[in-house]
């Protein structure tokens, strides 16, 4: 395997250990406030639940999209150009997106007001639908293929944006990270609210099904995903839809471990199928055509230098994560205090 290659599959592995685990934080922030019971107390004791789940991890997910980031600009520094350069409304809202809801979900406990504790409710849920929508449209407008110019660059229109596909795609992400949250929440809360969100996983699961067979019916007739690897991409949407089965029976049977191993590998696999998908081809302007590995990456000498500190860098990122996993291993109220 090439040193080209093995860098590609960084990038790849970063950034679905990103969906994997901001999609589960960006889930668990849009349904925190539909968790709770009857009763505004209550209600608001379930969302703080919901948001405790999240919180040993909340800010240190965000590493893995910083590295990701770090990989990009620095081993495929003319995609980073291009593809930030051209898809930067989108980037901008996730940032947004972001900050805001980091802000809102640090600001909610130091609230004292019932009215005040709402507003920042509505910040949260925004601040996890946002990103949520927009990782989405990303993935939609690079399965689709962008509109690229002769310089090379090229810039996303409200029509690219607004595409049935591409507005699928959104769609169906933000569904799926929803899932993702409402399983991680069941994972780690008490019996009750852990019911509540297996309920409440399992029929957003009908609407991923339902939004995301539109967008199948459309790659099918022609006008959504344009893949160059076709036979590839239908094996890995196979196992998308294998994942999303799989957890629908593992929510309907109780097993929340196996449940959010399905979800993990549903969130994950996207970005498998951007990668084998497309490849040697990192964005496309139809199937077999656009910017390539080779021109996307930057020179071996430089290839060399950083792979001495992804070395060292990398395992420092698992390590971390698996130390935070096994030090709040525990459900929610019972190895850390309520911080939300």
């Amino acid at each position: 395997m090439s040193l080209e290659t093995v860098w590609l599959a960084l990038l790849g592995l970063l950034l679905a250990g990103y969906f994997v685990l901001g999609g589960y934080d960006y889930g668990a922030q849009m349904l925190h406030p539909f968790l709770g019971r009857d009763g505004q107390e209550e209600k608001r004791t379930s969302g703080n639940a919901a948001l405790d789940a999240i919180a040993p991890f909340f800010l240190g997910n965000e590493v893995w999209l910083v590295a990701f980031a770090g990989v990009m600009f620095g081993a495929f520094p003319h995609l980073e150009g291009t593809l930030l350069s051209g898809m930067y409304p989108l980037i901008v809202a996730i940032l947004a997106g972001l900050v805001l809801g980091n802000a809102a979900v640090q600001l909610r406990r130091r609230s004292r007001s019932a009215r005040g504790r709402g507003a920042w409710d509505v910040l949260i849920v925004v601040g996890g639908a946002v990103p949520a929508v927009c990782w989405g449209l990303v993935v939609g407008l690079l399965l689709h293929g962008v509109p690229r110019r002769a310089d090379g660059s090229f810039h996303i229109g409200f029509g690219d944006v607004f595409s049935p596909f591409v507005l699928a795609c959104g769609v169906t992400t933000a569904l799926l990270f929803a899932v993702h949250g409402a399983t991680f929440v069941a994972l780690r809360s008490g019996p009750e609210l852990a019911a509540r969100a297996r309920k409440m996983a399992a029929s957003l699961l009908v609407g991923v099904a339902a939004v995301g067979a539109l967008a199948l019916l459309l790659t099918i007739f022609g006008a959504g995903a344009d893949m160059t690897n076709r036979t590839t991409s239908w094996i890995i949407a196979a196992l998308i839809v294998a994942a999303l089965a799989a957890a629908w029976w593992f929510l309907s049977q109780g097993h929340n471990v196996l449940a959010f191993a399905a979800t993990c590998c549903a969130t994950a696999l996207p970005v498998l199928l951007l990668g084998a998908g497309h490849y040697p081809y990192l964005l496309t302007t139809g199937a077999g055509a656009g910017l390539d590995i080779d021109h996307a990456i930057t020179d071996d000498a430089t290839l060399k230098i950083l792979s001495g500190f992804g070395v060292l860098v990398i395992p420092t990122i698992l390590a971390y994560q698996f130390w935070s996993w096994w030090a709040f291993r525990g459900r929610t109220g019972q190895r850390h205090p309520s911080y939300f």
